[in-house]
């Protein structure tokens, strides 16, 4: 793996419809007039939509996600394009060109998927009109419209990596794999160690699918609180298949080989989920919010549309913030020391392998941490405060009781997985072990998911009361 000798490329130039500088003003009055068009157009849509309660359908939902993502997807080419001709440049840099391609190919299988499920509707709606609101509920359609993001999402990454690798044999040594320590070497621990992490997969993929299954098929399940719990649930499932599966495979085989593009992959999901995780845990806390300290506009406010955009809005975050990070590590070079001394391909690990500058990559986790985990848990702080004097306010026991119980298993959930976060970078801090802080997380990555399910169900009577339905045991 020796390094080389090519230029590192740092722009491209866009050509444009046409060189031809007396079109130019032309060019950019007809595109500047139809983005205009584009944008107000659908936003004016999206705003109908969401503020007339008549049109909370399934039919109108799938249009406002259809406008907003033909905003996006316009706003992906357009105003670079018009910003070029303004300033009479050609340039877009690697970095932007990349952003501009994921982007592009997103918007564009999500408006192929949208146009779909939009199809699927009117079939349901047309030729099974006694059926359309039990088989169109909320869920599903939240559903069909998550499926979306993620596959769109998914096609959008891989044809992007895809790209990267072409590009990164022109610019950087050509890294072809890593070595993932893992939690020991010792040969002896190896059994103990894939026989402890394979029954905690287990747990936690069954648990988590349970709750799902139980959430989908009870139409009394069929409330905010366990449509956040059910899309936590999917999430904590993807969040531990990213990382224990690998190390599964590995220390089975009795290998650390990771290739550079499974690596990187595998860290673009972790941060992903890990996001995402941390964010639905706000969101629950706002719905807990609302439910205690306004209940009596409970039901207008967190209707099934919001609902939907607060997953999706969690989505789209969590999505730049792992494209982000991704992207910061691409542009790293890597030279002999490949050893990752952890069980997956964490984010500081990789950084502090690199043999480039790596000061803006710092900079930039440090910003998104504080993002992504510094103002949920300020939103979700927040929220408890305000519940906790909410509760405090009621005059009888039982009621504050009653009201405090709601919001036990999500603070109980909330309290682990910030704990235990908090407690990895505590002790990565004062030991400086890499092996101490791989150990420490396994709290958040494996542990919380898997106890997640026992949280919210061995506490919750109408989940257990859901799950004997579904497994016919309502007698027992």
């Amino acid at each position: 793996m020796e390094p080389g000798n090519s230029t590192k490329i740092t722009e491209f130039l866009l050509l444009g419809l046409s060189e031809g500088p007396e079109l130019q003003p032309l060019i950019f009055g007809l595109f500047l007039s139809m983005y205009l068009i584009t944008v107000f157009g659908n936003l004016a849509i999206i705003l109908t939509v969401s503020s007339d309660p008549h049109l909370h359908t399934p039919m109108y939902f799938f249009l406002s996600n259809l406008s907003f993502v033909d905003i996006c997807f316009t706003s992906t080419t357009i105003p670079k394009m018009l910003w070029n001709i303004q300033t009479q440049r050609d340039i877009i840099t690697y970095e932007g060109c990349i952003i501009q391609m994921y982007f592009y190919l997103l918007f564009a299988g999500l408006d192929d998927f949208l146009l779909t499920v939009m199809a699927y509707d009117r079939y349901v709606a047309i030729c099974h009109p006694l059926h359309y609101t039990v088989i169109m509920s909320p869920w599903v359609c939240a559903l069909l419209v998550l499926v979306s993001w993620v596959l769109s999402s998914m096609y959008s990454l891989l044809q992007s990596l895809m790209i990267l690798r072409l590009m990164s044999d022109r610019n950087n040594t050509h890294i072809s794999k890593f070595l993932l320590v893992g939690l020991s070497e010792v040969p002896e621990l190896q059994p103990l160690i894939f026989g402890l992490f394979l029954s905690m997969y287990l747990i936690t993929v069954f648990g988590n699918l349970l709750i799902i299954l139980a959430v989908s098929s009870d139409s009394h399940l069929h409330t905010p609180m366990y449509f956040f719990l059910s899309n936590l649930s999917f999430v904590d499932i993807c969040f531990t298949s990213t990382t224990i599966p690998k190390m599964l495979q590995n220390v089975q085989i009795q290998s650390k080989v990771i290739t550079y593009e499974g690596c990187i992959v595998q860290m673009h999901f972790y941060i992903l989920f890990a996001g995402l995780d941390d964010i639905l845990l706000t969101v629950m806390a706002y719905d807990r919010f609302m439910a205690i300290c306004h209940p009596l506009h409970y039901t207008v406010t967190m209707n099934a549309q919001l609902c939907g955009w607060l997953v999706l809005v969690s989505w789209i975050i969590s999505v730049l913030n792992s494209l982000l990070h991704s992207l910061m590590i691409l542009r790293l070079s890597f030279c002999s020391d490949l050893e990752i001394h952890h069980f997956f391909c964490e984010i500081q690990q990789l950084i502090q392998l690199a043999c480039s500058d790596t000061f803006l990559n710092n900079t930039v986790l440090y910003f998104g941490s504080v993002i992504i985990g510094g103002v949920p848990l300020a939103g979700i702080i927040y929220s408890y405060s305000k519940i906790v004097a909410s509760i405090c306010g009621i005059s009888s026991a039982q009621g504050q009781y009653k009201a405090f119980s709601t919001c036990a298993s999500h603070l109980s959930g909330v309290s682990l997985f910030y704990f235990t976060c908090l407690g990895v970078y505590l002790s990565s801090s004062d030991t400086h072990s890499s092996e101490a802080s791989a150990i420490a997380s396994v709290m958040y990555t494996v542990v919380t998911p898997m106890l997640n399910p026992f949280i919210y169900s061995l506490r919750n009577k109408d989940v257990k009361r859901a799950l004997k339905r579904f497994f016919g045991m309502e007698n027992f």
